[in-house]
């Protein structure tokens, strides 16, 4: 719980009252490798503070070939933001690609609380804005860099991950082939 406490102070420092309030919203869980948080076709209900660990979220299409969107790794909010102030299904699923330790809350519940209190309010807003700008600079790379800076942001963002989860999924999230893949590694070894 001190590590969920951190997160939503250094997103925006919370009173001793919101804190004690949230902290009694979210409860101690596990997702082991290969766990899914949020499926696709589900509504989804939670969120969750990624304390430990990786999860991708991902979408198929029409021939089942999966793309990775994007990675949370730990310290990070994971769930499925569209699903849950859509009131739809979820598009995109969301998986633990290793071992995860969460803390998770209803969202029903948060959005509950928030009414009325400027300060969750501000951090669900600070949480959302975040999302956003990861989102939009995500698009922007796939759009506009070539895969070799791409690999390079990736390694910035996310130290280690390629020593923690199979490089299918690296080459998923950058938008290329594990053969691609596998030749900007030797290049950049060189």
């Amino acid at each position: 719980m001190e590590n969920l406490i951190k997160f939503f102070n250094s997103t925006v420092p919370l009173s001793e009252k919101v804190i004690s309030l949230m902290a009694g919203m979210f409860v101690y869980d596990e997702l082991k490798k290969g766990a899914y948080f949020v499926k696709t076709g589900e509504y989804a209900r939670e969120i969750a503070f990624l304390e430990t660990g990786i999860v991708r979220a991902f979408y198929v299409n029409n021939e089942g070939k999966e793309y990775n969107k994007t990675f949370f790794s730990a310290p990070s909010i994971i769930g499925s933001y569209a699903s849950l102030i859509s009131k739809q299904k979820n598009n995109v699923a969301q998986q633990a690609l290793t071992d995860c330790k969460i803390w998770k809350a209803s969202f029903h519940e948060i959005e509950k609380v928030s009414e009325g209190n400027f300060e969750i309010e501000r951090l669900r807003r600070m949480i959302a804005e975040n999302y956003f700008l990861s989102n939009e600079k995500k698009e922007l790379e796939m759009a506009m860099l070539d895969a070799d800076k791409r690999y390079l942001i990736m390694q910035e963002e996310y130290p280690g991950i390629e020593l923690r989860i199979p490089q299918y999924h690296i080459a998923s999230y950058l938008g290329i082939s594990p053969t691609q893949l596998s030749r900007i590694r030797k290049t950049r070894s060189l």
